[in-house]
Formats: structure tokens, sequence, C-alpha cells
């Protein structure tokens, strides 16, 4: 597991350092390259995800599609030689921009242990088709962009827009999902459903990167589509909390099966120390004729039902007196204790009951 863990922190730096290169060299060549290499290497982690993930990892394989998609749709914008071939690269980039949400939030809330009804994921996969359909209809109908045009700004193809009337929805689609996921965090928080502290901070952090990162790219004339590289570090946290938390669980099933196993190791003893064996009523039948007179007034007692103070009355003789009698007696009946002496007995008595004259021990 830890090996696993330090190969994703590469990937990490990786991907941050590529989020600072747009500034570098020409904006063409820059901003083409780190789509194209964001697209390879969520390419990759897709194929790492493949094999790392082994439980509930449908929502983990649509987030890494989601992210290769999105940055597919990047490169192919950002090299596109007219309208037509932009606005179907800006639609590859909205598919995969609005099923990623929904694969991160499925993932928290599996990650947090919060259970959900199951028409939820269905509404929300219904939800996401309709606002990609609102989302990849520029080129068809004025509602998403009112007016849509292509244009080069050094180098770098790119779309000029006018927002339409639903262009709104894709804002409020994403805040949406920000905030369910930072309330399901916060709840799971409080509930303790986390392995630890540690889990949360990470998702959280997760979350937040991304909500910082659109905020800016909201508020600022950049070009460049810093969300391409924060989708990956948020699938490489997502992923990393996943396969610790698998870890975890796996350990505590481990411990919990050894546990399960010595209780039915000493439940079997037990039974086996219940169980009164031909030969130990024979031992037992045979060590009776060897008692002496005040032992054997004693285990009459015993089977009469008498308590401890009343034999010492009804014989006369102390505790400690009694005491060493009943080490003597134990030891020729081969006994340890006055219950095992009553099962034997009673084990005895079934036997002659049962086979009569045929019974293995008489007494």
């Amino acid at each position: 597991m830890k090996k696993r863990l330090l190969g994703i922190l590469p990937l990490i730096g990786i991907t941050l350092g590529l989020s600072g290169c747009s500034s570098v060299g020409d904006g063409a060549a820059s901003q083409s390259i780190i789509y194209g290499v964001a697209a390879i290497l969520s390419a990759l982690l897709l194929i790492g995800c493949l094999f790392l993930v082994r439980k509930k990892r449908q929502w983990f394989v649509l987030l890494f599609s989601s992210v290769l998609v999105v940055n597919i749709g990047y490169t192919v914008l950002s090299v596109s030689s007219g309208l037509e071939m932009a606005l179907w690269a800006n639609r590859v980039s909205y598919l995969g921009s609005v099923f990623l949400p929904l694969a991160m939030l499925m993932i928290i809330l599996n990650i947090t242990n919060t259970r959900t009804k199951r028409w939820v994921p269905v509404s929300l996969f219904s939800l996401a088709v309709v606002v990609f359909l609102i989302a990849a209809s520029p080129g068809i109908l004025p509602i998403y962009y009112k007016e849509v045009s292509f244009e080069v700004v050094n180098g770098v193809s790119t779309l000029v827009k006018v927002y339409g009337p639903l262009h709104s929805l894709y804002l409020v689609y994403l805040l949406g999902y920000f905030s369910a996921m930072i309330a399901v965090i916060i709840r799971a928080s409080i509930k303790k459903t986390f392995d630890s502290t540690a889990h949360a901070v990470i998702i959280a952090m997760a979350v937040f990167v991304n909500i910082g990162v659109w905020f800016i790219e909201q508020i600022s004339s950049i070009d460049f589509e810093f969300l391409s590289v924060s989708y990956i570090i948020t699938e490489l946290f997502l992923c990393g909390v996943h396969m610790v938390m698998n870890e975890n669980q796996r350990l505590r099933e481990l411990v919990r099966q050894k546990e399960e196993a010595l209780r039915a190791t000493s439940t079997d003893v037990s039974r086996s120390d219940r169980v009164v064996s031909s030969e130990m009523m024979e031992y037992f039948a045979q060590g009776l004729d060897t008692l002496t007179s005040q032992e054997r007034q004693i285990y009459e007692a015993y089977l009469s039902g008498m308590s401890t103070k009343d034999i010492m009355i009804e014989l006369n003789i102390k505790e400690n007196t009694l005491k060493f009698h009943n080490k003597n007696l134990y030891s020729k009946l081969g006994v340890s204790s006055r219950k095992q002496l009553l099962e034997v007995y009673r084990a005895i008595k079934s036997d002659m009951k049962k086979n009569g004259d045929k019974a293995n021990v008489v007494i």
C-alpha cells in the first residue's frame, strides 16, 4: 500500500508542474502541449485505476474517464482549424465536465459510508444528461450561447461566446455539486464515519481546490483551463484515500476473522470439556471402590445436593478438612470439581438407563 501511495506522489508533482507551464514560452505551443500531456496522463491514470481500485470502482472509472474526456476536448479545441471542429471539441469537454462532479460526489459518499436511496444516482445521472444536452446545443440552438464564433489568439484556437439564457444552469449545476460534497464531508466528520480526520481533510482539500480554480476562472481573463490540471489532482487524492481506507478495512477484516477463529476454538474446547467419555465413566466407577468412608459420605452428600456448609455440619468437620477430602475424592474419581463430578455421575446414570445390563459401567 505504501508503495502505491508513493507512486501517486510523483504524479501529483507532475500535474502541479504542468499547471505552472502555461506562461512559459509561446502560448499556443505551451497550452496545447499541457492539454495533450494532461490527456495522456489522464489515460494512464484511468488504466492505473482499473488495476488499483478493486471495490466500488464504477464511480472511479467514471471519474477518471471524465477527466480524460475533458482533457481530450481541451486539447482538440486548442488546435482546432475551424468553428465546427471547435464546437465538437467543446461538446466533448462538456461531456466529461457534467459527469465528473457526479462521479466525485458518489465517490465521496462511498468513502464517507453515507448511504443513499437507489434512485439518487439514477436521478443525478439523468440530470447530467440533460445539462450536457443543453451545453452541447451551441451551433444548433441559441440557448447556451446566444452567439459563438471561432478565433485564433496567439496561435491558440478558441471560441468567442455570448452567453445565452441557460448558461447559468451549468454554473448552478456545479455549485450544487460542490455544496453537496461539502455537506457530505461535514456530516461525515460530525458523525465520525471517516477512518481518520486526515482523510476528511484530504477530501475537503480536493473539493476546495476545484472550487477555488473554478472561481478564479470565472473572475479572470486567463484563457488556460486550469481545471484540466486540478481535476487530475482531485482524482489522485480521492484514489489515494480510497486505497488507504480499503487497506484499513482489509486489516480490520483479518483481525475480525482471527478473533472469530479464536472464539470458535475456545468454544470447541469448552464443548469438549463437557463431553463425558466412556473412559471417564469407567475410571469414575472404579474410583468409587477406593473411596474411604468419609470420602464416600461426602460423595453421597454431593449427590443429594447438600451445600458445603450443611456437609461440614453433618460430618462435623472444618472447611480445611473438607477441602482435603475433596482433593482426594476428585483425584480418585478423575474429576476436577464438584460440577464435573455431578456431570459424570449423571452421564453414568443415563448410560445405565439407556443400556441396562449392557451399560459400560455400573455405580
